[in-house]
C-alpha cells in the first residue's frame, strides 16, 4: 500500500533547514561510528591469524604427539568440511561434524584409557590443517568458507583447548574432579562456555560487518545454540568422553547420528528457500501484471528487514516482516484498472482498506505462514493500531513511493514527509530508525524504478 495523501503534523517538529541538517548528520557520524565495529573484525581476524601461524609453527618445530591419534580427529575434521553446506558462510555453523570432531580434539584427554600429551598448539595445528585440507574442493568450485568462519573455529577451539589442555596435562583437573560424572560435567560446561564464545564472536563479527545493533544479533545467536549448535556440543563431548574408553573406533560410531542431523537440516534449508521463493514469485505477480512497478517489492523488503534489524526484531519475526514487505501489494490485484504507478494515495482510507483485506485473503490461500497475512491486512489501519511489523512495512513502503522519480532530493524530503506524519500515519520510532539505516547505508536496495 502506499502512504496516505494527508500528513499530520509532528507535535514540536520543525520542518525547517534544522530537519535537513538532521537528516544529514548522520552520514558525517556513520564513519565515525563505523571505526570501532571495524576495528573489532581486524583484531578478531589477527587473533585467529597470529593463533595459527603459533599453532602451525610451534607443531612443525616440535614435530607432531601421537601422530595416529591427530590423523584420525583431522580426518574427521577434514570430512566435515568435505561435507559442509551452503556457500559464503551464510549459515550459523555451515560444517557441524567438523566443529564437533575439532571440539572433541581439544578436549581430549585419553585414547582407549591411555594419556594423550598433544598441547593447545597442536589442536589448533591438526583442526587448521585438515579445515584447509577440507575445503580445497569447496575452494576450487569458488565455495569456499568465510573467513568469519574460519576466524571463528580457530579461537573457539583454541578457547577450548586452552581451558582444558593444560589442566589435564598437568594432572589438576583429575585432582579437582577425578574421572567420574564430575569429569563429564566439566566437559559439558567447557563446551557451553566454548557456544557462548562462539556466539559472541559471530555476533560481533555481524555487528562488524552490517552495523547493526549488537544486542539483537548476540540474542539471535544464543537462540540458534538451541538448534544445530546444540548437536555439535552434544557430539563433541560424547565423542572425547567415548574416545577416553573405547579408542579411535567411537569416532565414526558417533559421527554419523550428527550426519543425519545435518541432512536433515539440509533438507529443511532446501524447503525454506523453495517457500522463499515462492513468496517472491507471487510478489512479482504485481509487477508482471503493471500495477506496481519493477524492483517495488524488493526494495520495500529489503528497507523493512533493516529497520527491523535496527529495532532488534528477532529472526523469526524479522522472516514474516521481509515476507509481508514482499507481498504488502498483492491485494491491488483485485482492482480493475490499476492505480497510476501503483500509488494508491488518492484512494479513500475505506478502500485501502479494503486492497489490504483482499490482499491478506489471497495470502492465507497461498499456505504463507498466518502472521504474514495479519501485515498485510493489518497495513492500512492507523498505525497505534498495528503491529510492529505493519508499521515498519508502512513506513518503508511510503519512503520508496515518495522518492520514485523525485531526484537527488527526494530521500531527504521523503524523510521530512515522514517525519511530519508521525502524529497519525508512522509511528516516530520507526521513522528514526528508517533514518539511521538509510543514514548508514546498512541495507541493499534494488534500484528505484
Amino acid at each position: 500500500m502506499a502512504p496516505r495523501g494527508h500528513l499530520g503534523h509532528r507535535r514540536g517538529a520543525r520542518p525547517s533547514a534544522g530537519g535537513r541538517r538532521r537528516a544529514h548528520d548522520p552520514r558525517g557520524r556513520s564513519t565515525v561510528r563505523a571505526r570501532l565495529p571495524t576495528t573489532v573484525a581486524l583484531c578478531v581476524y589477527g587473533a585467529a591469524g597470529l593463533l595459527t601461524l603459533l599453532g602451525l609453527g610451534w607443531t612443525l618445530w616440535h614435530g607432531v604427539h601421537e601422530a595416529g591419534i591427530a590423523l584420525a580427529f583431522g580426518g574427521l575434521v577434514a570430512v566435515g568440511e568435505l561435507a559442509r553446506w551452503g556457500a559464503g558462510g551464510s549459515d550459523r555453523e555451515p560444517a557441524p561434524l567438523g566443529a564437533a570432531g575439532a571440539l572433541a580434539y581439544a578436549l581430549l584427554g585419553e585414547v582407549g584409557g591411555r594419556p594423550t600429551h598433544h598441547g593447545v598448539f597442536q589442536v589448533i595445528a591438526v583442526v587448521v590443517a585438515a579445515a584447509l585440507v577440507g575445503a580445497v574442493p569447496h575452494v576450487a568450485l569458488g565455495k569456499g568458507p568465510a573467513l568469519d568462519h574460519v576466524a571463528r573455529r580457530v579461537l573457539t577451539v583454541g578457547f577450548a583447548a586452552a581451558c582444558f589442555q593444560p589442566l589435564y596435562n598437568a594432572g589438576k583437573l583429575g585432582e579437582w574432579v577425578g574421572q567420574g560424572p564430575a569429569f563429564a560435567a566439566v566437559i559439558v560446561a567447557l563446551l557451553v562456555l566454548t557456544a557462548l564464545c562462539d556466539a559472541v564472536l559471530a555476533a560481533a563479527m555481524a555487528h562488524a560487518r552490517t552495523l547493526w545493533p549488537f544486542g539483537p544479533l548476540l540474542r539471535d545467536e544464543l537462540r540458534a545454540m538451541l538448534g544445530i549448535g546444540s548437536a555439535v556440543c552434544a557430539t563433541g563431548a560424547v565423542m572425547a568422553l567415548a574416545v577416553a574408553v573405547a579408542g579411535l573406533w567411537a569416532l565414526p560410531v558417533f559421527s554419523l547420528p550428527l550426519l543425519l542431523t545435518q541432512l536433515s537440516f539440509g533438507r529443511y534449508a532446501a524447503v525454506r528457500t523453495t517457500y522463499r521463493q515462492t513468496i517472491t514469485s507471487l510478489a512479482r505477480s504485481t509487477e508482471i501484471a503493471g500495477y506496481t512497478p519493477q524492483g517495488h517489492a524488493r526494495r520495500v523488503a529489503a528497507l523493512s528487514r533493516a529497520v527491523g534489524r535496527e529495532l532488534g526484531l528477532s529472526t523469526p519475526d524479522l522472516a514474516v516482516l521481509e515476507h509481508a514487505a514482499l507481498m504488502h501489494d498483492i491485494g491491488q490485484l483485485s482492482l480493475v484498472d490499476p492505480v497510476p504507478a501503483g500509488a494508491t494515495a488518492a484512494l479513500p482510507d475505506a478502500e485501502q482498506r479494503r486492497i489490504a483485506l483482499l490482499g491478506g485473503a489471497v495470502v492465507r490461500q497461498t499456505g504463507v505462514n498466518g502472521d504474514v497475512a495479519v501485515v498485510v491486512e493489518r497495513q492500512a489501519d492507523p498505525y497505534r493500531d498495528q503491529p510492529l511489523t505493519a508499521r515498519i512495512v508502512r513506513a518503508a513502503n511510503a519512503y520508496d513511493e515518495m522518492t520514485r522519480g523525485e531526484g537527488p532530493t527526494g530521500p531527504l524530503n521523503a524523510l521530512e514527509r515522514l517525519r511530519l506524519g508521525t502524529g497519525r500515519d508512522y509511528q516516530p520510532e520507526v521513522v528514526e530508525a528508517l533514518a539511521r539505516v538509510l543514514s548508514r547505508g546498512g541495507h541493499s536496495l534494488p534500484p528505484a524504478g
